[in-house]
């Protein structure tokens, strides 16, 4: 009995150690995957600049000034729209697609409607797929150029005016417009602060201000100088 008593006491100590082992490296496990994940979003952005198809658009209002249209050819253009998760707004595009000309300025827009009780600001980000047609659509006028804001329970009518250029690869006969809505009533809130302003003085009035410290310095030192000057020696004064 002693020696099954003595061999089994070993197994039973080594569990706690084994499940320690087991619990760092599930922790270590974690922790990768977290980086990795923390990691992903840069590196895909990367290789899709390279590649060319990273879906991102103008972030500032293209010229419509010398621009072609190429009638010879037909470009179907689907509209898309999301809102992102616990924002309690509507959030569509007016139309779901249509036809255009490559070159041929096109004027649509999405209906957004705040359900909430609160004034609320949003942001929407565009992507267009396939991502190699995203620099060769231009929005001369985009609701995602600024923020907007919307009162409580009220809608309002988002307009976007574009072109697809004239310069699109022939294998491109159809992309999508997608805008992802998102809420920044918060952050717009913490930005919007004012900085404290400093007040300055004239000029005229620090110069007063300094002259009249200087005389009350010299009044002040005045009888101090007359009383060392009454009790110099004849020496000293030459």
């Amino acid at each position: 009995m002693s020696n099954r008593a003595s061999n089994s006491s070993p197994k039973h100590n080594e569990n706690p150690k084994s499940n320690s082992k087991l619990i760092g490296y599930l922790l270590l496990s974690v922790v990768s995957m977290f980086g990795f994940g923390f990691a992903l979003v840069p590196l895909y952005d990367i290789m899709c600049e390279q590649l060319g198809i990273n879906g991102k658009t103008n972030t500032e209002a293209a010229s419509s000034q010398g621009i072609q249209v190429d009638t010879s050819r037909l470009v179907r253009v689907q509209f898309m729209s999301q809102v992102s998760p616990n924002m309690p707004w509507k959030f569509e595009p007016a139309q779901v697609q249509m036809d255009v000309h490559p070159g041929q300025v096109i004027r649509t827009s999405y209906r957004a409607v705040n359900n909430s009780n609160v004034t609320m600001i949003g942001q929407a980000v565009p992507s267009v797929a396939p991502g190699l047609a995203a620099t060769h659509f231009n929005k001369i006028e985009c609701f995602c150029f600024n923020h907007q804001p919307l009162q409580a329970n009220t809608e309002a009518e988002l307009p976007v005016i574009f072109y697809v250029d004239k310069d699109l690869p022939s294998s491109v006969n159809r992309l999508t417009l997608s805008y992802t809505l998102y809420d920044i009533t918060e952050s717009s809130k913490s930005s919007s602060q004012p900085e404290p302003q400093l007040t300055l003085k004239p000029v005229e009035e620090v110069t007063q201000e300094q002259n009249k410290n200087a005389m009350q310095s010299l009044s002040k030192g005045a009888p101090e100088l007359l009383a060392q000057s009454s009790h110099s020696s004849p020496n000293e004064l030459n």
